[in-house]
């Protein structure tokens, strides 16, 4: 048995800067691709980091979750329950997520599990990126399911690095006065991206296991634009085999992952692949890499 991606969704423009509408309406295309209803989604899992406002109550899995239209009516003690959580790791959050979904499916209590994640500056007043704030906004979706065949996602493997983080963000309470909601503070040390790229060989190395690169597509985290195709120099892949997010507005962060496989996907330049290398590296500095085997 494995997980595989049944559906993808995505939402960039659309006149909002809200992150909770762009998730909320990605999710919502990958359940039109899917062809499914609300109630056969049993679990939402929201990875985005930079939210509207710097929402910290509720969870903003929940505000998705209503924007989304996913199990919202209870008329019965049968009716179906979605159960929705944040899961924050960064640039790597979606790659944990589909840890956490693959061990629910498993399970076989759920259809499906919805994995939404992007980011936005919480200020809502603007979607590309800055030199203050490096990231664009946009919402993307994964629909994963069971399924019986040789299909779907590997095992997750994770690394870490020691020292200071590489990249951090946060709010500067010192300075914040009454504008905190709509401020956010990141910094990117000056060799942030070479060390980003240590820690992501790690993992992908170990997610790789010395196997047969042929039939490989890579797709990684965008922390800089060449970022994915540097990586792909250091493990021997063909720069041809990188496919990569719209990065016109900048780096979508937590949503790069997504966002790109549903671009190989459309433009369909995955044919002639067997398997995709998806890797992503961040604050910590951390990464995570995970071998996806696809649907034949």
């Amino acid at each position: 048995m494995g997980v595989r991606i049944k559906a993808t969704g995505t939402s960039r423009g659309a006149g909002t800067n809200s992150i909770v509408e762009h998730s909320g309406l990605a999710a919502r295309n990958s359940l039109a691709q899917a062809g499914i209803q609300p109630e056969q989604v049993g679990v939402l899992i929201n990875a985005g980091v930079f939210r509207d406002s710097n929402t910290v109550e509720p969870a903003v899995s929940a505000l998705i979750q209503k924007a989304a239209g996913i199990g919202l009516d209870y008329h019965s003690k049968d009716d179906a329950r979605t159960f929705s959580f944040d899961l924050m790791n960064g640039a790597i959050g979606v790659l944990n997520a589909v840890q956490v979904a693959s061990s629910v499916l498993e399970t076989g209590g759920v259809e499906h599990v919805l994995i939404v994640s992007g980011d936005t500056h919480p200020s809502l007043a603007r979607s590309a990126a800055d030199a203050e704030f490096p990231y664009a906004t946009a919402g993307a979706a994964l629909l994963l399911e069971r399924t019986a065949d040789a299909e779907g996602f590997g095992r997750v493997h994770t690394a870490t690095a020691p020292g200071t983080p590489a990249v951090q963000s946060y709010v500067d309470t010192a300075t914040m006065g009454t504008v905190g909601r709509g401020l956010m503070t990141v910094e990117r040390e000056p060799d942030f991206a070479d060390r980003l790229l240590g820690v992501a060989l790690e993992a992908a190395l170990a997610a790789l296991a010395d196997q047969d690169l042929s039939g490989l597509a890579l797709i990684a985290s965008t922390p800089t634009p060449e970022f994915p195709k540097l990586l792909a120099d250091a493990l021997g892949i063909d720069q041809d085999a990188v496919r990569t997010p719209d990065l016109s507005d900048g780096d979508p962060h937590t949503a790069a992952l997504p966002l790109a496989y549903d671009r190989a996907v459309t433009e369909g330049t995955l044919g002639g692949f067997t398997r995709v290398l998806f890797v992503a590296a961040g604050a910590g500095p951390s990464a995570a890499a995970v071998l996806y085997q696809l649907p034949a």
